[in-house]
């Protein structure tokens, strides 16, 4: 018999099964064996320092005595549910889905003390098994949590600044809770509009809610920002706030107010405020980028009091499209950029302040594409 191809040209074929049973579950102790030796560091090799950072905070403790779940599950424990998907976000798995890849990885099943992790729907029907009230039992365990990161690692700040954002993530499904709205980019999709809230100091996460498409509502806003406040270190003692348009509501003022915070927001176009921006005395602004500036005390119409409002506008070439963007709006002559603040600093700091956020918006596009993924998922 005559063929046509080459002596020794199949390769044997790679074992694509899983294995048919499972040992014990690998310790990780001491007497471990690791090494950094390797040429290419898998993230799987971080795994280990971080649940070794986990227990060293008293991860395990504080979620027995804080979580209230009644319906015990029996694939694992409840603790061994959240250290799960807690270590698959650090090696990189957002989607619940994607756990899979890792469910008989020796590192990852030796740090949960199981032979492998169980199917996605156990997973599914674990979360679906929660009621409303342990959300905020998460978020006071995030709260103690980062309390004792900070007190370890010597983080002694009694000053922070806050970043709060809501942004638009477009929609290509049919997810639900989707809706029409602002939309600059893709016009007419249907979206998100997540509240995320940043430290800017340690660029951390401090809250945040996948909410619908429409525009979050003054009491929305409000609740958020009392669950930020609240999620901060007692070592806090002063705090700054910058957030955009989206806030730019009584209910927010008086959140901060409330809680003794210094903010600064972007305004929002309507037109009492465009007629007292035409009835402002504007000067020289050699210190911004903008043409001219002012200030004035102006209360919006459902305000409880006044507040200082402090403008840039820039002239407009005739040649210039009409643009829309949330913190710029246009009249015939100029485009203007407004703030309403509480802080009495020069119009010219203020603005750098406010700008300074921009690092911020980086951070939240990556939180939010993780947001949007799980729920994809």
């Amino acid at each position: 018999m005559v063929t046509n191809r080459s002596k020794h040209t199949r390769r044997p074929p790679v074992p694509q099964g899983s294995r048919k049973s499972y040992g014990e579950p690998n310790e990780i102790a001491v007497n471990t064996p690791f090494d950094f030796s390797g040429k290419n560091l898998t993230p799987y090799g971080g795994l280990l320092p971080v649940a070794t950072m986990l227990e060293k905070l008293g991860f395990k403790k504080l979620v027995d005595e804080t979580l209230s779940v009644h319906r015990i599950p029996r694939a694992m424990t409840i603790y061994q549910f959240l250290l799960g998907m807690v270590l698959a976000l650090y090696v990189g798995f957002s989607r619940l889905n994607q756990l899979r890849f890792v469910a008989h990885d020796p590192m990852l099943t030796g740090i949960l003390q199981v032979g492998e992790l169980p199917p996605q729907s156990t997973f599914w029907r674990f979360l679906a098994s929660l009621h409303l009230q342990v959300a905020k039992q998460l978020l006071a365990i995030q709260r103690v949590l980062r309390q004792r990161v900070w007190e370890a690692a010597h983080v002694q700040l009694d000053t922070v600044t806050l970043d709060t954002d809501t942004t638009v993530h477009t929609l290509y499904g049919h997810q639900m809770g989707g809706r029409r709205s602002y939309n600059p980019k893709n016009k007419g999709k249907k979206s998100y509009q997540p509240i995320l809230t940043f430290l800017a100091e340690t660029r951390e996460f401090v809250g945040g809610e996948l909410h619908n498409g429409d525009r979050p509502t003054g009491q929305q806003i409000a609740r958020h920002l009392e669950s930020v406040f609240a999620a901060l270190p007692s070592a806090v003692h002063k705090i700054y706030a910058r957030a955009d348009a989206g806030f730019y509501c009584w209910d927010a003022v008086a959140a901060y107010e409330k809680a003794k915070v210094s903010f600064i927001m972007v305004a929002r176009k309507t037109r009492p405020l465009l007629e007292e921006l035409q009835k402002a005395r504007w000067q020289p602004s050699p210190k911004t980028d903008a043409d001219q500036q002012c200030e004035f005390w102006y209360r919006p119409q459902g305000w409880g009091q006044a507040c200082r409002f402090i403008a840039l506008r820039y002239k407009k070439e005739n040649s210039e499209p009409e643009r829309e963007q949330y913190q710029l709006f246009d009249s015939p002559q100029y485009r203007y950029r407004v703030f309403v603040t509480d802080l009495q600093d020069a119009i010219d700091l203020l603005v750098w302040f406010y700008n300074a956020r921009a690092g911020a918006e980086n951070l939240i596009k990556g939180v939010l594409q993780k947001y949007t993924d799980k729920e994809v998922a």
